[in-house]
């Protein structure tokens, strides 16, 4: 179940815990039993786990060395002397 915050006009904020299905039932100040307005926060992400921090990474970023010379791309022409691009505008239409 998530906490939601709360904030009562007359004592303040306060924390209740409840199913995300009951998030449009009012409650009530555990104080003064004042009905409370919800105050909608950021959801509570820890980013101090350690599996977290290995799907991350660190927060250094790793240094990548080239192996050797990339290899050349090859050529590529079609059958018929034109390249695929250029299919509507082949030398015989011209």
């Amino acid at each position: 179940m998530p906490l939601y915050d709360y904030q009562c006009d007359r004592c303040g904020p306060f924390e209740v815990w409840h199913k995300m299905s009951e998030t449009a039932t009012p409650r009530a100040c555990p104080e003064c039993e004042a009905v409370a307005s919800r105050i909608f926060t950021a959801p509570n992400i820890s980013f101090g786990s350690s599996s977290l921090m290995q799907r991350v990474g660190s927060k250094e970023p790793r240094l990548v060395k080239r192996q050797g010379e990339p290899a050349k791309p090859k050529n590529q022409s079609a059958r018929s002397g034109t390249r695929p691009w250029m299919l509507g505008h082949a030398a015989e239409r011209l």
